[in-house]
């Protein structure tokens, strides 16, 4: 299989930011380092140091349109043009074994754990669903992952109905389905989202219960338990649409949102949904919260 690399300056971008969607976008790694000659050495104690100026690569699969890569970008970072870019063609290599080398099973709560192809999990009454790093974001890493993977652990999911609403690589819906749900949906509109939830649903055994759509007309139903693990910007935007598809009384988490974006996102659900007390964790400088609430 070809590869591709996008390679960009970030220039006053985000990099936390930035990384996030290169990944939402279908990048099986993403690489922060140097661009200039500004090298960091040993950082003091609870210190999270960056260049001054700072280059993202992402690694895609030789298929990926970069044009239409470019434009989703440009897209969600809410910006008129990218700073400066390239793409770089690969020789082939299992670049996704050779990132498998430092990614090992995780436990997220009590029971439910994530495992790469070749690894176990031996310890009693685990919940574990098999994933590798592939096309689309989502192996637990990110702490708004691995923040709805432990809800979703610490809630009753037993006969109960699950819609992941950007599903990227369906890691919730499948750790739904696997903790007791029925029935789970997934929705994205990245098409590499979309094979790659079909594609582990499968590997996981649980493709017939697993629906998976590209556009939100195609979820069909009400959801006894809705999460969205996008960012905040669609996440506000969106906040009639994913409410209408939760049940009177179901419950919903919403991530991918920034500790001062929480207040702006809660406040966009007021109207339907009441709230827990937030989550927050922290993570290489950034502070991520996870919403959780039942819809009144």
């Amino acid at each position: 299989m070809q590869w591709r690399q996008f390679v960009m300056e970030l220039d006053a971008l985000d990099p936390a930011i930035v990384e996030e969607i290169f990944s939402r976008l279908g990048a099986c790694s993403v690489t922060l380092s140097d661009a200039g000659d500004d090298p960091v050495l040993e950082p003091g104690p609870g210190e999270t140091p960056l260049w001054s100026n700072t280059r993202i690569t992402g690694l895609f699969s030789g298929e990926t349109d970069m044009d239409v890569f470019r434009a989703a970008l440009v897209t969600a970072l809410g910006i008129e043009q990218l700073p400066g870019h390239h793409v770089e063609e690969l020789a082939d290599r299992d670049w996704e074994r050779e990132w498998l080398k430092d990614f090992g099973a995780m436990r997220f709560g009590e029971r439910l754990w994530i495992c790469p192809t070749g690894q176990r999990v031996d310890v009693p009454d685990a919940v574990v669903v098999k994933l590798d790093p592939g096309l689309a974001f989502g192996t637990g890493t990110h702490p708004t992952t691995a923040m709805c993977l432990e809800w979703l652990d610490s809630i009753d999911l037993a006969g109960k109905t699950v819609l992941d609403y950007g599903c990227g690589s369906g890691i919730l819906a499948i750790a739904a389905l696997k903790l007791g749900c029925t029935r789970a949906t997934g929705m994205d509109i990245d098409p590499q989202a979309v094979t790659a939830t079909r594609q582990n649903a499968a590997d996981n055994g649980i493709g017939e219960a697993l629906s998976v759509t590209g556009s939100p007309a195609g979820i069909q139903g009400e959801f006894d338990v809705v999460v969205a693990n996008i960012l905040a910007g669609p996440l506000v935007q969106f906040a009639d649409c994913i409410t209408s598809l939760l049940a009177g009384g179901g419950m919903l988490a919403l991530s991918g949102v920034l500790c001062e974006q929480a207040d702006e996102v809660m406040q966009a659900y007021g109207p339907w949904i009441e709230f827990d007390e937030p989550e927050f964790r922290e993570q290489d400088g950034q502070t991520w919260s996870r919403l959780t609430g039942r819809k009144q």
